[in-house]
C-alpha cells in the first residue's frame, strides 16, 4: 500500500471538522435538536407499536451481540473459503490486526476526546425504557455513551473490508454497521451523534494512518512471519 497523504489528510481534516462543528456550538447547536427529535420520535414508537419494541428490545439484548459477531464472521468465511491454505492464514491474521486496531483505537477515542455523557434514557424526564416496559435484559442506558464503542468497532470492520476485500464487502460490512449500530439509537442507550459525530470522528482521523499507509500490511507480515502454524506466506514489507 502506498501512502496516500493527501487523501489521508482530507480524511483527518473532515473528521476534525465533524467533531468540532458539534463540540463547538453552545449547547452542540442543531446537532442537539436532532439527537432530541430522534430520541423522542423513537421513544414515543416504543409506547405505540407494540412489535418495535420486541425488536428495539431484542436487537439490544446482549445476546443479540453475538449476531453481529456472526455476521462479520460470515462475510470473512466467504473469502476465506476461496482461499489457499496460505491465504487464509493470511485472512485469520488480518482477523486479528483488525481486533487489535478496534481494541487501541478504541480506548485512545475514549481517553483522548474530551467528552463524557451519559444515553438520552438518563438525561431526559418522562420518556419510556424498554427495560421497564418489557421487564427483560436489554442496554437501554448508558453513563458514557460518547463515542459509541459499538458503532466504531463496525465501522473498523468495513474499513478493512473494503482495504482487504474491495468494495462490494465494504459496502456489505456497512450494511452490518447499520443494521446491528443503530438499533442503540433508538432503544435510547447512545444518541444518533454518539455514532455519526463520535464514532465517525475516531475513525476518520486514526484510522487512516493505519490503512493507507504500509503500517496494517506490516503488522500483518510480522504476524504471519513470527506466529506458529504451517502454510506461512511470503509477505511483500
Amino acid at each position: 500500500m502506498k501512502t496516500r497523504y493527501p487523501l489521508i489528510l482530507l480524511l483527518n481534516l473532515a473528521g476534525l471538522a465533524l467533531f468540532l462543528s458539534w463540540y463547538m456550538p453552545a449547547n452542540h447547536g442543531i446537532w442537539s435538536s436532532l439527537d432530541a427529535e430522534v430520541f423522542r420520535f423513537f421513544n414515543q414508537k416504543l409506547v405505540e407499536n407494540r412489535a418495535f419494541l420486541w425488536a428495539v428490545a431484542i436487537t439490544n439484548n446482549r445476546a443479540f451481540d453475538g449476531c453481529s459477531l456472526l455476521a462479520m464472521g460470515c462475510l470473512m468465511l466467504r473469502f476465506w473459503l476461496k482461499e489457499t491454505p496460505a491465504g487464509r492464514r493470511h485472512i485469520v491474521i488480518m482477523g486479528l490486526v483488525m481486533l487489535l486496531t478496534a481494541v487501541v483505537l478504541n480506548q485512545l477515542g475514549q481517553a483522548l476526546i474530551p467528552v463524557k455523557r451519559a444515553s438520552p434514557t438518563l438525561t431526559f424526564d418522562n420518556i419510556s425504557r424498554v427495560s421497564e416496559l418489557l421487564h427483560i435484559p436489554t442496554k437501554d442506558a448508558s453513563r458514557d455513551s460518547f463515542p459509541g464503542d459499538h458503532g466504531m468497532m463496525l465501522l473498523i470492520f468495513s474499513a478493512f473490508m473494503l482495504r482487504y476485500f474491495g468494495k462490494t464487502a465494504g459496502i456489505t460490512a456497512l450494511i452490518i454497521f447499520v443494521v446491528f449500530a443503530f438499533p442503540r439509537v433508538m432503544i435510547g442507550a447512545h444518541w444518533l451523534t454518539d455514532i455519526v459525530v463520535g464514532s465517525l470522528t475516531v475513525v476518520l482521523i486514526g484510522l487512516p494512518w493505519w490503512l493507507m499507509t504500509p503500517l496494517s500490511d506490516r503488522v500483518i507480515y510480522l504476524f504471519d512471519h513470527y506466529l506458529p502454524g504451517k502454510n506461512k506466506q511470503i509477505l511483500n514489507k
